[in-house]
């Protein structure tokens, strides 16, 4: 009897210290839905919209309660900031964009999509802002707008373009109305185009431009532990602390676009494309160069219709390529392939229509690619004109001095009749006569008949 009851006394306080340890160290709650990781590193443009897009869609799929978007960026793009924005907008799986690791930025574009989430959240060491629109375009730059500064007699100075006007109040109602709809420091997020402000992330946290300040992972799925969520018209409670954690990768449709879209790879796709069709045209029947063509110039046209392109540069590039293909043909002593070249690389560096970065041509591949023009140019020019310099071989031009055998001899007229030249019979003269089975030299042709000499006057 004193044993059961020693057992039972035990048992309790066993009981009793596992429950003070479950209080004091939560784990993840009974059948809590694991967390979407999809990291973000480097310029947003068409490659990474579709990425975040597509894993917003697999997220919702698969019952996932978060994503958490680890940004590090530069910018990026207009229309893909826009596309990533929306989808996060629209999506019935809640997004924490998360700032990081140390060091890590979300400049310009990326201060949209960080206000633009549900959860917003950065990690020691990290900055956001600068939110300024890139002015686009070969224009020299021109002040932003603000108050502009008067004279002495108050009278405001210059003002900038009404393009940079527009471009600049569009992008701050759209960061403003971002941070009014998330509860957020719309005043800073307004400051932050305007005046291309930016902030750290300890600074940021005090200001209401983010929601939580977390040194890893871990600490920020610790933090949003029981937050309530408003995403697709629904409250979401999340459960997220020690929740496993489900990681996107970029797979090969993102890493193709990715490569594609580069504006370097875009040129040089373009490049081989023409190149390949007008070998074609040259020898047709190679096969082999118009199918690699087609493919280049139809995979360099997908990405330029994805980039900002400069139609200006771009018809450059066309214009000097068909120059430099027109100098095989033409007799102009080098005026076309010259001319292409300065045309092809002046496209070439005016073609992306934006300052972002990377999203610029290297002018190392633009010199590559127009040395390499060049060198293609000038070697066809002189093996056009070494050919020119060698006799004809073919045609009818190619019959004098061609050897042929007499096949018959008329019985009346021994200084004429038929030879065999190149498969066919050929009426012949001679000054002597003809003998059959004779070998004759052509001297010169007369419409169809052709002046012969015996090879062995003897």
């Amino acid at each position: 009897m004193n044993f059961r009851r020693l057992f039972r006394h035990r048992a309790w306080a066993c009981a009793s210290f596992l429950l003070v340890l479950a209080l004091a160290h939560p784990g993840p709650a009974a059948g809590a839905a694991p967390v979407g990781l999809l990291t973000l590193d480097g310029a947003i443009g068409p490659a990474t919209a579709d990425h975040v897009v597509r894993s917003l869609a697999h997220a919702h799929e698969r019952g996932q309660q978060l994503l958490v978007l680890r940004m590090d960026t530069p910018g990026g793009l207009d229309t893909s900031m826009r596309t990533v924005i929306k989808a996060i907008l629209a999506s019935p799986v809640p997004v924490a964009t998360w700032v990081a690791p140390s060091g890590a930025r979300a400049a310009s574009a990326g201060t949209y999509i960080l206000v633009a989430s549900h959860i917003a959240a950065m990690a020691p060491g990290t900055n956001v802002g600068a939110a300024t629109p890139v002015e686009i375009g070969l224009a020299p730059r021109q002040p932003e707008p603000g108050p502009a500064p008067k004279d002495a007699a108050g009278a405001g100075q210059d003002k900038p373009p009404a393009m940079t006007a527009k471009q600049v109040n569009d992008a701050a109602a759209y960061l403003r109305s971002l941070a009014q709809l998330r509860g957020r420091n719309a005043d800073w997020a307004e400051r932050a185009v305007r005046d291309a402000s930016s902030l750290s992330a300890e600074d940021a946290l005090r200001l209401n431009v983010v929601d939580h300040l977390a040194a890893d992972l871990p600490a920020l799925l610790a933090q949003l532990d029981g937050r309530r969520v408003v995403a697709g018209g629904k409250v979401h409670r999340l459960a997220t602390r020690g929740a496993a954690l489900v990681e996107y990768l970029p797979d090969w449709r993102t890493s193709a676009l990715a490569a594609i879209t580069s504006p370097g790879v875009a040129l040089l796709l373009m490049t081989i494309g023409f190149y390949g069709l007008v070998f074609e045209f040259m020898n047709p029947g190679a096969v082999a160069p118009g199918v690699i063509g087609a493919i280049c110039l139809l995979l360099g046209l997908y990405a330029l219709q994805m980039l900002p392109v400069n139609y200006a540069g771009l018809a450059l590039i066309v214009l000097g390529l068909a120059f430099m293909a027109g100098e095989a043909f033409l007799p102009s002593f080098g005026i076309l392939g010259l001319g292409g070249i300065a045309a092809f690389v002046a496209g070439a560096l005016m073609l992306v229509d934006t300052e972002l970065p990377g999203y610029g041509i290297p002018p190392g591949l633009v010199g590559t690619l127009g040395v390499a023009s060049a060198l293609l140019l000038f070697g066809t020019v002189r093996l056009a004109l070494k050919t020119r310099r060698r006799p004809v071989r073919s045609g009818a031009d190619g019959l004098i001095g061609a050897l042929c055998t007499v096949s018959s001899v008329g019985e009346r007229r021994p200084h004429e009749g038929w030879v065999q030249l190149e498969g066919e019979l050929w009426r012949a003269v001679c000054s002597t006569p003809l003998r059959p089975s004779q070998t004759v030299r052509v001297v010169g042709r007369t419409g169809l008949t052709v002046e012969v000499v015996p090879v062995d006057p003897a």
